[in-house]
């Protein structure tokens, strides 16, 4: 069974800076796409970020240039870099892992089975 552990979230001001890692154990991930999610306070789960097999990313319009998606396969890991955080990017963070091997890095409308418990990233105005 996958299991997936985010940490790194907190409470910053606008601007400053976040990495998010997310280690997963109980199967290897290298050949499956990988990725982040965030729900705010009374709004639906929405993709932010993925990251394919072969380290190729894709990000959602709202975050493209600020944050950045990254794999180390060698430590079954993800990690989210978020730079300039502003207010609207307030949310709790779901690492999530596809579980159909070699698909490409868009994991929006895809069934995801494998979801970590989630950490918290607040931004202060």
């Amino acid at each position: 069974q996958v299991q997936l552990v985010e940490s790194g979230g907190g409470l910053v001001q606008t601007g400053d800076s976040l990495r998010l890692s997310c280690a997963a154990s109980g199967r290897t991930l290298s050949t499956y796409t990988m990725g982040w999610f965030r729900q705010a306070p009374g709004k639906e789960r929405e993709f932010v970020a993925g990251i394919n097999w072969s380290g190729t990313p894709y990000y959602t319009d709202s975050v493209k240039g600020r944050f950045t998606i990254s794999r180390d396969n060698a430590k079954n890991t993800v990690y989210l870099q978020m730079n300039s955080l502003k207010p609207e990017d307030t949310a709790v963070y779901y690492c999530a892992a596809d579980s159909v091997r070699f698909r490409d890095a868009t994991m929006m409308g895809r069934t995801i089975n494998y979801w970590g418990q989630g950490t918290q990233v607040s931004v202060s105005s």
